[in-house]
Parts: structure tokens; C-alpha cells; sequence
């Protein structure tokens, strides 16, 4: 008897294509979403023009050349901001959604691994942050925005701060319910708007809150990003410290503690 011949052959597409698929699959998600495209491109873009051209607080403008103008003090934590809405808040919310209604579940029966779905969810978030940033530039930009400081520190941040924020996220979608998760999510994110270093200095607060806050991610990344972008320092390593211990805590937690169903 003659073997029958298919075309195409079937069988599982190699890893990489997979997980390629996989990752503009999860892109095309993530924009489509009205929610999740208000938190990650619209909220940061709308809360960087209205306070550098409106002087609703008061910001430190003074930069590594001199005098500069708000939008210098604005920008590298509003570039903070997009991070975390997309790395956490996003991420936590669409994660939290998709295992309530079983696609985790399902997508964990097909060929492509569960590590392989978390590096097509983690490409999903950078491609997005990358046109995050080049809009959130173009814009500062636009606006007078004069940066500074070492290129590849500003990526290092960018970094961490998306592992810090991605361990977290995944954490809290793999742990809570869907509506917990989504409450849970959007609070974090205007408690941290208000209180991260983002719009308001730190130290506009008491120096006990101020130093606790200081400890916080999206304060690191904030405050790392400015000494950098703003005062024109070489490397700020205590900040790149601190969102290390955030990846390395948000993530090993989610990996011991997500459920998939």
C-alpha cells in the first residue's frame, strides 16, 4: 500500500514562527482594543501636552544646560507612564480576561509551549512600547523637549521597567479574578499616576511618603529616566537597582504563583 501524500504537510509550524504569530496576534489585540488603546497611547499623549502647555503644577525645569521648560521635567516620566500601562495595566487586564474565558487554557493545548506564549505576550508589549515611545518622542519633540544623557542607560530603564511591570501584571491576572483584576489594575494605575514621581516631583511630599515612594517601580523608572534624560547623568544605578529587585520578585512570583484556569 502507498503512503498517501499531503500537501501542505502537516505538522506543527517551527518555534519562531510560532511564536512570531503568536506575538502579532497578540498586537493586533492589544491596539484593537479601545480600553486597552486609551490606557497606552491616548491618557500618556493627552497628560503630556496638557501639562507642558498648561502650568497646572508646578515642575522643576532646570536641565543639565541650563534653564529648559516643563515638558523636559514631563517627558521621561510620562515615557515611565507608557511603560507601566502597557507592561502592567494592559497586560494584567487582557491576561486576566483571556484565562476567566479559557483561551489560556486552550492555547496551552496547542503546539506552541506556555514559555513560548509568555515570549509572544513579552514581544507583544515591547513592539507596542516601541511605537509608544516614538510617538511620545515626536510629540516632546514638538512641544521644545531638549533630552540628554546616555542612550543605553535610557534602554536599560526601558528594560527593567518592563520586566518589573510585566512580572507584576502577570502576577496579578494569574492570581485574581477578571473583574478583581481589572479593578485592581486601573486603581494601581491612578494611584501610581498620582503618587509615582510622573507628574507631581517626590518631593512635593513628606519625606517619609517620599521615600517610600521612592521605592516603587514606576518611581525608579521615572526618576532614573529623568536624572538621565533631563540632568544628563551616565548611569543612575541606584533606580536600575531597584526595578532589577522589582523583575526579579514580580517575576519570580508569577512564574510560582499564575493559574491558567
Amino acid at each position: 500500500m502507498i503512503a498517501g501524500t499531503y500537501a501542505p504537510k502537516p505538522g506543527a509550524a517551527p518555534l519562531p514562527r510560532m511564536i512570531a504569530a503568536q506575538a502579532a496576534l497578540e498586537t493586533k489585540m492589544l491596539l484593537r482594543n479601545g480600553e486597552q488603546l486609551l490606557l497606552t497611547v491616548v491618557i500618556p499623549t493627552l497628560l503630556l501636552v496638557l501639562f507642558s502647555a498648561v502650568d497646572i503644577v508646578s515642575v522643576p525645569t532646570k536641565t543639565a544646560g541650563g534653564e529648559g521648560k516643563a515638558v523636559d521635567f514631563l517627558t521621561p516620566g510620562i515615557l515611565a507612564l507608557a511603560v507601566m500601562s502597557t507592561a502592567f495595566t494592559g497586560q494584567a487586564i487582557a491576561t486576566g480576561f483571556e484565562r476567566r474565558y479559557g483561551v489560556l487554557k486552550r492555547l496551552g493545548a496547542s503546539p506552541l509551549p506556555r514559555w513560548g506564549l509568555m515570549a509572544a505576550k513579552t514581544l507583544s508589549v515591547l513592539v507596542t512600547e516601541v511605537l509608544q515611545i516614538a510617538l511620545l518622542t515626536a510629540i516632546a519633540f514638538a512641544l521644545g523637549w531638549s533630552p540628554h544623557g546616555n542612550p543605553l542607560a535610557v534602554l536599560l530603564l526601558l528594560v527593567l521597567g518592563t520586566a518589573a511591570f510585566s512580572g507584576l501584571g502577570l502576577l496579578m491576572a494569574g492570581t485574581l479574578k477578571a473583574e478583581a483584576t481589572l479593578a485592581a489594575a486601573n486603581l494601581v494605575f491612578l494611584l501610581l499616576l498620582v503618587g509615582g514621581g510622573v507628574i507631581v516631583p517626590l518631593d512635593k511630599f513628606p519625606g517619609g511618603v517620599e521615600a517610600a515612594l521612592g521605592l516603587l517601580p514606576i518611581s525608579a523608572l521615572s526618576d532614573g529616566l529623568r536624572d538621565v534624560l533631563q540632568d544628563g547623568a551616565s548611569m543612575p544605578w541606584g533606580d536600575l537597582g531597584i526595578l532589577a529587585v522589582w523583575a526579579v520578585l514580580g517575576l519570580g512570583a508569577a512564574a510560582r504563583f499564575f493559574r491558567w484556569e
